[in-house]
């Protein structure tokens, strides 16, 4: 316990006092500061030029941007546009492409054109004969009715409906609507070869050949493709005229191949020729077709409506249905191959983020060919410096821990390929196995995903490895995998915006995430990184300071710096120019581009760790215990006083030891500067001015009149020095001897 020559006072109150004194250890304000610098981050990302459209739609996580150590991101619409073109047809006999659907013209045309002596409304039916093909020889007859067959069935087997739309000059043009780009390009695709599709409503669908309607059908049932059918079907009824009902009933589908190739009638060329468009990088549909007679449709439609009721178990019963009367033996017609165009800059892109060190991971809903030919056209596997292990149609789990060890063997030249069902039987019972092969991998290629095993792999990766994890996606089947990542990024695109709206952050392409990682997240975390350092060794300076003056008063909890001094230090005094660390930068954009190693240094957070604390912590003991001890021992000796405890600090020694505080934080913000800002001068400038300005106004703490002579003055100095000299020499030595990737890079 303390006394004093007048009373006694309890140990407890001692202990009290100095808990408040050196409150200022505690900083603070640091999560105020912070929240601000979010913000500020925030809105520079926001108005960045570079990134168009980009939305900040949580402010609370930018620093985490310059972390990142694996990204996922889905194919259709995030790596590529979802922009489908309809670029080859294969009708068995032959494969059309490029300059050839020329010849496909030619065949819808003397399929479709009027015949000489034909009957005046009369329109084409399934038993309506060739037409002009009739005149053809025999094999360009049989070549020309499948290609005929096909684009007629991809005119009718859709959920498209066309509209009519008038421009501002009142030119009418027509547009398509449907759920799915596939649709509207293979819709688009018959309108260029000649059969538009004129009309739609629930019940009929028209189609115009030079601008005359050609066929009409009635829509009697329609047969929605959904994720686990991966197929649609329609049954249509032809007519012979724009009134007249003929007695043509045909079921037309289309689907995956997976799907449809069980279904297909015996044929030698659908799988072959699926693997080679696949290979190419397009999507590809398989289309059959059953003609039906009256009776038969009468019968389906009869078990249909009986399973349609069933109460229990109805999606199994129509299924039933289907297999039983539509879905067996369809005639094959043929496949489409689309395209889907990449995202622009998609290549550099992604060359550049592996690059940068992150680990990609492509997780997808298309075929495993499909999604390899993607990653080599995009770059997101190397062609010539990697090679693709494909893990693929697993169906025990003793096969799972064999297929793993070429991965072992070189994982640093090794990307995967792995289908969904694998992938289900890793992570039920080998997770731990799956991850220690694949973590170390520069590329992942997951294939037929759903939806669950995205968001399954995005936890799995975080939990396994104390990473921050990043996903990238546009649709809402994303969703769930954004939410379950450090950091959601949501591509506004042609699937809607519930990936945008429910992501951190909304860009509107793939390749704005690069800026967004390397230059915004960069900057964001070392800010932040400095700021709060500096927050905690402004508190722990003043903290020492108080240190040092209380054991100069044999341990009596007396205040040094109190009310305004200790307000005034931690606001208008510092806290402008230590904010302004925000805008600072240690390179430049170009340089973040050109050298996208830089990021391998934010993923260790060298520039947050225990040990730059610790270097911190050693510099505001440093200069807590020079300005203080330096103040004390420099300052003239005050008259002895009457108490055996002084009322409070000499004002001569507090004048000379607060002043060089501030000097002494000003000058460590502008040491620690690499970019300077005009805001930056301005801060300094301003915040020096305001104290020198404030300073005739603290006559209360501070002996004024000694401010004039130069006894002060030479001591101000020597402190200042012997606090901040040795601090900035040696960190010009440290750069010096041990400059560090970006030293190397900025010299």
């Amino acid at each position: 316990r303390f006394e004093n020559d007048k009373e006694e006072r309890p140990w407890y109150v001692s202990v009290m006092r100095f808990l408040i004194l050196f409150s200022t250890i505690v900083p603070i304000s640091l999560r105020v500061n912070l929240d601000m610098a979010k913000s500020v981050y925030a809105y520079l990302i926001h108005r960045d030029q570079g990134i168009p459209g980009t939305i900040v739609r949580t402010s609370t996580i930018p620093e985490d941007l310059g972390r990142i150590e694996y990204l996922l991101t889905d194919k259709t619409g995030t790596l590529t546009r979802n922009e489908m073109e309809l670029r080859k047809v294969h009708v068995g006999s032959g494969s059309y492409g490029g300059e050839a659907m020329d010849e496909v013209r030619e065949f819808v045309r003397l399929a479709f054109a009027k015949e000489e002596g034909a009957v005046e409304g009369a329109l084409w039916t399934p038993s309506s004969g060739y037409g002009e093909l009739a005149s053809a020889t025999r094999t360009r007859r049989e070549i020309g009715v499948r290609v005929r067959d096909l684009v007629l069935a991809l005119a009718i087997c859709h959920n498209v409906t066309p509209t009519i739309d008038e421009s501002a000059d009142g030119e009418k043009k027509t547009s398509y609507q449907a759920s799915s780009p596939d649709e509207i390009a293979i819709v688009q695709w018959t309108e260029a070869v000649g059969l538009r599709l004129a009309h739609r409503d629930r019940r009929t669908m028209t189609l115009r050949f030079a601008g005359a309607t050609v066929v009409k059908v009635e829509i009697l049932n329609i047969f929605p493709f959904t994720s686990d059918s991966k197929r649609m079907g329609i049954i249509v009824h032809f007519y012979t005229s724009l009134t007249q009902p003929g007695e043509d009933i045909v079921f037309y589908q289309k689907g995956a191949d997976t799907v449809m190739s069980p279904l297909l009638a015996a044929n030698d060329y659908i799988d072959e020729e699926v693997g080679n468009m696949a290979r190419e990088g397009l999507r590809t549909l398989v289309i059959g077709r059953k003609s039906l007679s009256l009776t038969a449709y009468a019968s389906f439609a009869s078990a249909f409506h009986a399973a349609s009721l069933s109460l229990t178990a109805r999606d199994k019963a129509i299924s039933r249905v289907l297999s039983a009367h539509l879905e067996s033996v369809l005639h094959p017609l043929g496949l489409t191959a689309i395209e889907d165009l990449l995202q622009p800059l998609i290549k550099p892109s992604l060359e550049t983020l592996r690059n940068a060190g992150l680990k990609i991971w492509m997780l997808t809903g298309d075929k495993p060919e499909t999604a390899r030919s993607i990653a080599l056209s995009a770059r997101l596997v190397s062609a010539r410096s990697q090679t693709i292990h494909p893990i693929l149609a697993l169906r025990s789990p003793s096969l799972c821990l064999p297929a793993l060890q070429p991965l072992l063997a070189s994982p640093s030249t090794t990307a995967l390929l792995i289908d969904g069902a694998s992938l289900a039987l890793y992570l039920s019972h080998h997770p731990s196995a799956f991850l220690a092969a694949t973590l170390p991998l520069p590329a992942v290629i997951a294939t037929r995903c759903t939806p669950s095993q995205k968001a399954a792999i995005t936890s799995l990766i975080r939990s396994a490895t104390g990473k921050r994890v990043m996903a990238i996606g546009d649709g809402g089947n994303d969703v769930s995998m954004i939410c379950a990542a450090d950091i959601g990024i949501g591509i506004e695109g042609k699937e809607g915006r519930q990936a945008s709206l429910a992501a951190d952050f909304s860009v509107t392409q793939f390749s704005h995430v690069v800026k967004l990682l390397l230059w915004h997240g960069r900057n964001s975390y070392k800010r932040s990184a400095a700021l709060g350092q500096f927050i905690m060794h402004r508190g722990l300076l003043i903290s020492v300071a108080q240190t040092v003056f209380s054991i100069h008063l044999a341990g009596e909890p007396v205040a040094l710096y109190r009310d305004w001094l200790l307000v005034g230090y931690a606001t208008v005094y510092t806290m402008m120019p230590v904010f302004s660390l925000v805008l600072d930068r240690d390179v430049d954009e170009r340089l973040t581009n050109l050298y996208p190693e830089l990021y391998h240094e934010l993923q260790a957070g060298k520039s947050l760790s225990y040990r730059t604390f610790a270097v911190w912590t050693a510099i505001s003991l440093y200069q807590g215990l020079v300005i203080q001890l330096g103040a004390q021992l420099l300052a003239p000796s005050a008259p002895a006083s009457t108490s055996a405890v002084p009322a409070g600090p000499d004002p001569k020694m507090l004048l000379l030891s607060y002043t060089a505080l501030i000097i002494n934080e000003l000058l460590m913000v502008a040491i620690s500067i690499d970019t300077w800002h005009w805001s930056m001068w301005v801060s300094i400038l301003a915040t020096a001015l305001l104290y020198a300005g404030s300073v005739p106004f603290l006559g209360g703490y501070f002996a004024l009149g000694w401010v004039i002579q130069g006894g002060f003055w030479w001591r101000l100095g020597v402190l200042v020095s012997a606090s901040v000299g040795p601090v900035y020499v040696g960190g010009r030595v440290r750069r010096w001897l041990r400059p560090g990737i970006v030293g190397k890079v900025r010299g």
